[in-house]
């Protein structure tokens, strides 16, 4: 099953690199991941996700990551409310006719043409992985020649449900 995970971190030098060394001497496998500033200064976000089979194998990546020097939170936010989006870059072959396909293919998916050239178009679309796969296959057959996505950027929705924690009581 694939997991969200964030971890903020501290903006030095190296922490991705540790990071990720970690994940691969545990053979953690990512499927993506993407990294960036924060609102605050000397802050990085990280967003992850990664294959993993079973709970066990999720709280002991948790764990390995808040063991981490640079690390300060770790979250799984798969199950939660969240806004994740991602950004894809796909060159394709087209003049003229192909073009205006290709126009009317990326219009529902609020996708752009960025760049033009005598051959080919490039289209930038960004959203949810599931839209941004949904385009790229309906533009495969026009002939795929340059495609880079960012991976998923993800965190939670505005105010989140506060758990509740049954307690049974014994009335005597």
């Amino acid at each position: 099953m694939k997991r969200i995970i964030t971890a903020t971190v501290q903006d030095r030098s190296g922490v991705l690199n540790r990071i990720t060394g970690m994940l691969h001497k545990r053979q953690f496998n990512i499927d993506s991941i993407s990294v960036g500033s924060s609102e605050t200064e000397g802050i990085s976000k990280m967003t992850f996700v990664i294959e993993i089979s079973d709970h066990q194998k999720l709280e002991q990546l948790t764990k390995q990551l808040n063991k981490q020097i640079d690390v300060i939170k770790v979250s799984d936010i798969t199950d939660k409310a969240i806004v994740a989006r991602e950004l894809a870059l796909i060159k394709v072959g087209g003049t003229g006719q192909l073009r205006a396909e290709i126009q009317g293919i990326i219009t529902p998916f609020r996708a752009s043409v960025i760049d033009v050239s005598k051959d080919s178009l490039t289209i930038q679309v960004t959203g949810k992985p599931d839209k941004v796969e949904a385009l790229i296959s309906l533009l495969r057959p026009y002939g795929i020649k340059e495609l880079t996505k960012t991976g998923v950027t993800a965190f939670l929705r505005g105010q989140q449900p506060k758990q509740v924690t049954e307690i049974n009581s014994i009335s005597i």
